[in-house]
Order: C-alpha cells, then structure tokens, then sequence
C-alpha cells in the first residue's frame, strides 16, 4: 500500500523544509497553502495522514482538521503548532478531530517517528476495516448456506415423510391382500410377508417370517419351485400345499422398476 501524506500549510518555506525531511522515508506528499485546497486534494487522492499547521488564514487547523474528520474519518490527523495555541489544540484533541499535537518548531527525528506511527496507525485501521469486511462477507456467505441448508433439509423431511405415508399405505394394502405375498432378497432373507403368508408358514402366526432365512421356513420344494420359475417368460406354477390343497404361485424377480434385489412371489390357495 503507498502511503500518501498530505502537508498543509499557508508558509511554502514549512511545506518545503517538512518534504526534504520526509522524502527520504518514501512517502507519497501532497502539499496545500489552504484548508480549503487540502480538502480539494484530499477528494481526489487516497490520503494516510494528513498533518496541518493550526494558524493560517481563513480557516484553522484545527477547523479543517474537524471537516476532514466528517468526511474521511479513517485519516490520521496531526496539527503542527506553537504551544500558545496548545488549549484550542487540546480541545480538538479531546473531541477527537485530532490524533497528536506536533510543536513548532520540531526535531526531525520525533517528527518523522510519529509520521512512521501515525501512518502504521493507519494501516492497522485498513486492515482491521478490511478484515471486518471479510468477516461480513464469510458471516453473509455463511448465513445464505445455513437457510439453503435449512430448506433442503424440510425439503427432504416433506420427501421422508411422503415416502413413509406411501409406504404405510403399501404395507396396509399388502396386509390386506387375500393371497399370501413373500419377498426374499438376494441374500436368501425372507424381506416381505403379510398376514396371508404368516397364515401359511409360521405355524398360524407363531413364529416370525421377516428376518428369517427363507431355507429355514419356506419348504425347499416351494423355494426349488420359486427358483425355477423366476427365469421363466410366465413365472407361473402349481405347488401342492402340506394340508394337500393346490395352490397358484406367480414369481418375479425384483430390480426392474427399483433397487430391490431377490424375488417376490404369490401365493393363491383353493379357498382364496
């Protein structure tokens, strides 16, 4: 960042001893015989730290030390003067138009220590105004995500919860079907039964299906029966049931309208 130093003050011989001075440290100087040219500098250049003498005609120092303030508050302001103006000074001081009071006339090397102070003063403000704009932003940024967040999560609880009616309505329906329906996924576990099923096999409803082996429930001639129709065009076949009535079965296998992998069959006795 170049720091830019603005020298006002009515004695060109001041200007010109404060800029041999100053050179040296590298700064950027502006210079103004005028309150009222310096604020004309002062609204076309980016200025750190301005440093105006408090006696000059028309308006003082300290006066246009206060219009900067208003304008651009983030400068460092310092006036340069003898100490019989020191109450007026002070007052600016107190009131906050004015960083530091210089004394005419100066030691070089206080001066420029103070120069190198102020304009660190400055940047420090940069930044911190700087960081706080980050801030503003991140918390902004951050506050957009959290409501997208925030609507995609009720977007995908309605979803849940429409899924979840769906799904009771499935399983009400499937309980009142008046065959007995079975699913059995790939890994050979029973995933579907309803009442018809238990009706069937689970010894009138004793012994649970869902989460058994279909080997350990389901006769193996009925399973080597569902194998063999679940590759064929129809998927139909006659099973004997062990109280000897006939029974219609149709087989399917599952995954083509979802991710389900295994087979669901159908079972239709005499009397159904």
């Amino acid at each position: 960042m170049e720091r830019t130093l603005l020298l006002v003050d009515d004695e060109e011989n001041i200007t010109s001893a404060l800029v041999r001075l100053l050179r040296r440290d590298g700064y950027r100087i502006l210079c103004a015989n005028s309150g009222e040219a310096g604020l004309e500098l002062l609204a076309q250049n980016e200025v750190g730290v301005i440093i105006s003498d408090q006696r000059m005609p028309g308006m003082t120092g300290v006066e246009f030390l206060g219009k900067v303030r208003e304008l651009y508050p983030d400068t460092i302001r310092v006036v340069l003067s003898g100490y019989t103006e020191l109450n007026s000074v002070t007052d600016a001081i107190n009131r906050g138009s004015v960083y530091k009071f210089l004394t005419k006339p100066w030691e070089d090397e206080l001066l420029r220590a103070n120069v190198e102070e102020a304009f660190q003063r400055y940047e420090m403000k940069m930044e911190n105004a700087r960081l706080a704009r980050e801030l503003k932003t991140a918390n902004d940024e951050l506050l957009h995500i959290n409501r997208d967040l925030a609507q995609r999560v009720e977007e995908k609880t309605r979803e849940v919860m429409r899924n979840l009616e769906i799904l009771q309505v499935s399983q009400e329906v499937l309980e009142r079907l008046p065959v007995a329906v079975i699913g059995i996924g790939d890994d050979g576990v029973i995933a579907i039964a309803n009442r018809c099923a238990h009706r069937l096999f689970s010894a009138e409803g004793t012994r649970p299906l869902l989460g058994e082996g279909a080997g350990d429930v389901i006769p193996a001639e009925l399973l080597a029966s569902v194998s063999g129709a679940e590759g064929s065009e129809s998927g139909k076949f006659i099973y004997s049931l062990t109280d000897g009535r006939q029974a219609k079965c149709w087989c399917s296998s599952m995954g083509e309208m979802s991710l389900s992998k295994g087979v669901v069959f159908v079972i239709v006795t005499e009397d159904e």
